[in-house]
C-alpha cells in the first residue's frame, strides 16, 4: 500500500501571440487578467501565504540568479523591475477526480490540491500544473495511476473502442461533488474527425475543459488566448511515494515506477522468486540503476532512511519510508522538498526545453512563409528572423542556467533531468539555426549593399562623361545665364526631367552595363566580344 500518494503533471505549451486591434502585442498574462468574468483563473499572490519555514529553505535552495528568476529582485529595488518574470495564476474550482483504471474498477476520488498556469516574461510558454494527493492506494493501482492519467488525448483505440491506455473513468469534481468535466476519450469519431479536418490533434474534453478560456491553436473555436503542443502528448510528471516497507519492492516496481510504465502482472511469490517480470529486456535495462537512480539516501540509516530518487526526465519519482517522520513531513522533511524545491527545478528543466521548442517552431514558420519573389514577404521574413534572434539572446541571458543550486540534491538531480531531456544538444541546436538564419539576413544584406554600389558606380561612370564634356573649362553650350525668369525656370525643368529620365534609365541597365564594363576592362576578351556584350545591353532576354 501507498500510504501517502502525490502527483505533479506539468504540461508545457507554446502561446500563440496575441495582439489588440491596433496591433501592438499584449502579454497573455494581462489578457487572462482583464477578461471580464468568464475566467475562473485568478492571479495567485504568493505573499498572502504565511511565509514559513518551509518557504525560506525553498528559497535559500537556489543560487542568486535563479532566486530572481523565481521570485524577483525584491520590493526594495525600487527601479520598476522588481516583479519575478514568472507569473502564476490558478483557479479553484476543480477540488477533486474521480478516477477508475478499468470499466470494472470501483472509481476512486483524489484531491487536486493544485491547478495552475505559469507564465513567463517575452518567452511564448505556458505551464498548466495539476496536483492529486491520495491516501492508503494500492501500489497497481499508483502504477496504472502514473501511467494513464496525464494524456492529452488518446493514441488509439482497441477493437472495443476503448481508448488505449486511458482511464476508464475521467471526471473532475467540484467541491460539493459535482461533475465539472469528464472524459471524452471513447468518443473516436470526434478524434479521428479532427485530426482528418485541422492535421492536428485534439484535445480531450477533460484537458481542453481545465485550460479554458485558453484554447488549442486549431480548435475551430474563438479565443482570445491560444494554445499549441510542443511536446508528447504525455505530460511530464512528479510522483510521490510513501510506503511502509520501500525495501520490499522488487527491481521491476523500480522500473516501472521509474520510466512510468504502469503496473505489472499480479505478483505471485515462489521460494526463490518473485513472478513480476522486468517490463523490457534485462540487456535494456542493465545501466537503469546507474542512469535513472539517485541513491544517496537509500540505506538504512540517515534523516530520510530508504529514500530512492527515480529521473527520468520525463519523470521524477520519489520513493520512502512511510514510518520516517521526516520523509513524510510536509513542512520540513522529503515531502515539502518534493512540493516545492523539486517540483522548481522540474518546472525550470521543462520550461528551457518548451522555449527552446517554441524558438525552434518559431524558424520553421518564418521560412513556411516566406516568398522570395514578393518583397513584403521578405519584409515580413526578416523581421520575424530578427525578432526570433533577439527574443533568444534575451532567453540566454534570463533563462538559461546549467547551475541551479550548489545543494548536492538540488543539483545532481537538475543534472539528471536536464541530461535526460538533452537540453544542451537542443540549445546548441537551436542557437545553431538561429545563427544561421542571422548570417542569411547578414549576406543578404550585404549583397544588396553590393548590388547598389555597383549600380551607383555605373551610374556615376556614364554621368561622368556628360559632367566632363559640359564642364570642361566652365563651358556653357547655352547661354542663359541673363535670359527672363521664366525662361530660365523652364529650361531647369526640361534640363533636370532629362537628367532625371537620364539617370533612371542608366539605372535600370546597370546590371548589364556592369557587365559591359567588367567585359571592357578584361583585357582578355577581343573587340568584337566587347562590341557584342555592349549591344547585350539593349537586347531582348540577354
Amino acid at each position: 500500500m501507498v500510504r501517502h500518494f502525490e502527483e505533479l503533471l506539468l504540461w508545457p505549451l507554446r502561446l500563440m501571440p496575441v495582439a489588440d486591434a491596433s496591433g501592438v502585442r499584449q502579454r497573455p498574462w494581462s489578457v487572462l487578467q482583464e477578461m471580464a468574468g468568464g475566467s475562473p483563473w485568478r492571479p495567485y499572490a504568493r505573499e498572502a501565504e504565511r511565509f514559513g519555514e518551509r518557504h525560506y529553505h525553498e528559497f535559500v535552495t537556489f543560487l542568486p540568479y535563479v532566486q530572481r528568476f523565481l521570485y524577483g529582485d525584491g520590493a526594495a529595488a525600487g527601479d520598476g523591475h522588481e516583479g519575478s518574470p514568472m507569473r502564476i495564476f490558478e483557479r479553484r474550482d476543480v477540488a477533486a477526480v474521480r478516477v477508475a483504471v478499468g470499466e470494472a474498477d470501483a472509481p476512486v476520488t483524489l484531491a487536486v490540491t493544485q491547478v495552475r498556469l505559469y507564465f513567463f516574461f517575452d518567452v511564448d510558454v505556458v505551464l498548466l500544473k495539476v496536483a492529486l494527493r491520495g491516501e492508503d492506494l494500492p501500489l497497481a493501482f499508483a502504477q496504472e495511476l502514473m501511467y494513464r492519467f496525464g494524456r492529452a488525448y488518446p493514441s488509439g483505440w482497441d477493437v472495443d473502442g476503448d481508448a488505449l491506455h486511458a482511464l476508464a473513468v475521467f471526471e473532475w469534481l467540484d467541491a460539493a461533488g459535482n461533475v465539472l468535466a469528464r472524459g471524452d476519450d471513447r468518443l473516436r469519431e470526434r478524434f479521428l474527425a479532427h485530426v482528418r479536418e485541422h492535421a492536428t490533434p485534439r484535445l480531450a474534453a477533460q484537458w481542453a475543459f481545465l485550460l479554458e478560456p485558453l484554447v488549442a491553436d486549431a480548435a475551430g473555436r474563438d479565443g482570445a488566448l491560444r494554445v499549441r503542443q510542443l511536446e508528447y502528448y504525455r505530460m511530464p510528471l512528479m510522483a510521490y511515494l510513501a510506503l511502509d516497507a520501500p525495501r520490499a519492492l522488487g527491481r521491476s516496481d523500480f522500473v516501472r515506477l521509474g520510466l512510468v510504465t504502469g503496473a505489472g502482472r499480479a505478483r505471485v511469490a515462489s521460494d526463490d522468486e518473485v513472478g513480476d517480470p522486468l517490463p523490457y529486456a534485462a540487456t535494456h535495462l542493465a545501466d537503469f540503476e546507474e542512469r535513472f537512480c539517485y541513491d544517496r539516501f537509500w540505506a538504512d540509516g540517515g534523516a530520510a532512511p530508504n529514500t530512492r530518487y527515480l529521473c527520468t526526465g520525463h519523470s521524477l519519482v520519489v520513493v520512502g519510508d512511510a514510518r520516517s517522520t521526516y520523509f513524510t513531513s510536509a513542512e520540513h522533511g522529503v515531502r515539502a522538498q518534493f512540493a516545492h524545491q523539486h517540483f522548481l527545478l522540474f518546472l525550470i528543466a521543462h520550461f528551457q526545453k518548451a522555449a527552446l521548442l517554441m524558438y525552434s517552431d518559431r524558424l520553421v514558420e518564418a521560412l513556411k512563409r516566406l516568398d522570395v519573389a514578393d518583397a513584403v514577404s521578405v519584409r515580413r521574413f526578416k523581421r520575424a528572423i530578427r525578432a526570433s534572434f533577439e527574443g533568444f539572446l534575451r532567453f540566454t541571458h534570463r533563462y538559461w542556467f546549467h547551475e541551479i543550486a550548489e545543494q548536492a540534491q538540488a543539483r545532481t538531480l537538475f543534472r539528471m533531468t536536464a541530461a535526460h531531456l538533452e537540453l544542451d544538444p537542443l540549445y546548441a541546436e537551436v542557437k545553431d539555426r538561429i545563427a544561421d538564419m542571422d548570417d542569411y539576413l547578414a549576406a543578404d544584406s550585404l549583397r544588396r549593399q553590393a548590388n547598389t554600389v555597383v549600380r551607383l558606380t555605373v551610374v556615376t561612370v556614364f554621368g561622368l562623361i556628360g559632367s566632363i564634356t559640359t564642364g570642361f573649362l566652365g563651358m556653357n553650350l547655352l547661354a542663359e545665364a541673363d535670359a527672363p525668369w521664366p525662361r530660365r525656370l523652364l529650361m531647369f525643368g526640361f534640363v533636370a526631367t532629362a537628367t532625371a529620365a537620364l539617370t533612371l534609365y542608366t539605372m535600370s541597365k546597370s546590371k548589364r552595363l556592369s557587365d559591359f564594363l567588367d567585359a571592357l576592362s578584361d583585357e582578355r576578351l577581343s573587340m568584337w566580344t566587347k562590341v557584342k556584350v555592349f549591344a547585350a545591353v539593349w537586347r531582348r532576354g540577354a
